[in-house]
């Protein structure tokens, strides 16, 4: 079982950092595009970062675009996401995802974890 461990959510106030953290297989992390995801309350699961598998290449959301920053750690088969002037919407649970498309979708994801941005 393919298995995406999160780490690094928590409390910050608004304007502060925060950075996720989440370690996968190698094979997975080599293979696959990897992504962060956030679901607010009541909100749908929303695609915020992705890395792109070989390239690296980095995509966001317009909500995130020059305050996120994807990246992978090559050597510990980790991407972060380091997040900067947080705002009270960036509120929701961060998931991890990796994802390979076939024909078809082959994807794995994380737990959750939670970041709360709030005076």
């Amino acid at each position: 079982q393919v298995r995406l461990v999160e780490s690094g959510g928590g409390s910050v106030q608004p304007g502060g950092s925060l950075r996720l953290s989440c370690t996968a297989p190698a094979a997975v992390f080599a293979q696959f595009d990897m992504n962060w995801y956030r679901q607010a309350p009541g909100k749908e699961r929303e695609l915020v970062a992705t890395s792109a598998r070989f390239t690296e290449e980095a995509q966001y959301a317009d909500s995130v675009k020059g305050r996120f920053i994807i990246s992978r750690d090559n050597a510990k088969f980790t991407v972060h996401l380091q997040m900067g002037s947080l705002k009270p919407e960036d509120t929701a649970v961060y998931y991890c995802n990796a994802r390979l498309v076939h024909t078809w979708v082959q994807e794995y994801w994380g737990e959750g974890t939670l970041v709360t941005v709030s005076s």
